[in-house]
């Protein structure tokens, strides 16, 4: 099957560590500009970060791979789950 036709998925990523206050959020929206993904990243009040990202797999996981890549000296711990698709993304953006 052609990648073009795949069908969408959506992940969750709570990422852990020092992601506030380093250019994370921002970071990330610039990275998402750089692939075809919708969603958003948000800081919770805990410290960490929290990112919703909806694309067919093999984008889905480059994007990952290319925060992961970004940040690798600032994320501790990464925990990556499937989304619910309950809400229609139109863009990526930042979440306050």
């Amino acid at each position: 099957m052609a990648e073009t036709s795949a069908t969408p998925i959506r992940h969750c990523v709570l990422f852990h560590g020092r992601v506030q206050g380093v250019g994370f959020r921002y970071t990330t929206a610039s990275i998402a500009r750089r692939h075809p993904v919708v969603g958003f990243v948000r800081n919770l009040p805990d410290g960490s970060v929290e990112l919703v990202a909806e694309a067919v797999p093999s984008v889905l996981d480059q994007f990952l791979a290319d925060i992961a890549s970004e940040f690798a000296g600032h994320i501790r711990q990464q925990e990556v789950r499937e989304a619910v698709r309950d809400e229609k993304f139109a863009k990526f953006e930042i979440r306050r």
